[in-house]
């Protein structure tokens, strides 16, 4: 039966995660906090409402918070343009759509980087809907971005996850959204799967080429 496709975009279908971590290292830094990547890259997934306090305190949050961020996404302009889609990224949307299926892109990326993602993938005509930060006030791992995606095409009759990282589980489980998960994001199997990954497979064409089998097809074939 047709679903709703609810597509992370940031790390799922544009390879980003990595050039995320350098930005956040660099806005720490410049804000004179020293983190090693390693952690940061373990929390790429959130958004910066929620990465920022996990990484550096409630204190230090409310204090350097909104500067941070800022920051962040400064240096982020700086390597965006680094930035590909993945590999079957915009082949996936387009055989969602002839599945039947509404496909909405969930980000809490920034309008201006969401335009951009939009123009790679070529995916303005393709998708029905996509979310930008400015429409939850709540980042992953809340539920708060599956939930406003799914209420841009009204998809409260079935609707399917496509994530990269552990929040995206953790935040679709919270919204009573089954998970399909992608490595492409830097978490492993077994991290995906205990976070509520349903199926994980190891890149978007692995999952295209098995797509009769996926859950997205009504299937669990992970």
């Amino acid at each position: 039966m047709p679903l709703t496709a609810v597509l992370d975009v940031d790390g799922t279908l544009v390879d980003t995660n990595y050039q995320h971590a350098i930005a956040w290292y660099r806005a720490f830094k410049r804000h004179e906090l020293t983190l090693p990547i390693w952690r940061i890259h373990r929390s790429i997934g959130m958004g910066g409402d929620q990465l920022v306090p996990a990484l550096a305190g409630d204190d230090w949050t409310a204090e350097h918070g909104e500067d941070v961020s800022a920051t962040e996404k400064e240096c982020y302009a700086e390597l965006i343009g680094e930035v590909e889609p993945l590999p079957g990224a915009r082949d996936l949307i387009v055989r969602l759509k002839d599945e039947g299926h509404a496909v909405v892109l969930a980000s809490s990326a920034k309008e201006d980087d969401m335009e951009h993602y939009l123009d790679q993938l070529d995916a303005r005509e393709l998708a029905d809907a996509w979310t930008v930060a400015d429409d939850v006030e709540v980042t992953k791992p809340a539920p708060d971005l599956v939930k406003a995606a799914l209420d841009k095409v009204d998809g409260s009759d079935g609707a399917l996850m496509l994530g990269d990282s552990t929040f995206d589980c953790e935040a679709a489980i919270r919204a009573d959204v089954q998970t399909v998960a992608v490595l492409t994001g830097g978490f492993s199997r077994e991290e995906l799967q205990e976070a509520g990954a349903i199926s994980v497979y190891d890149s978007l064409e692995e999952l295209l080429d098995r797509l009769e089998d996926t859950p997205f097809a009504g299937s669990d074939g992970g």
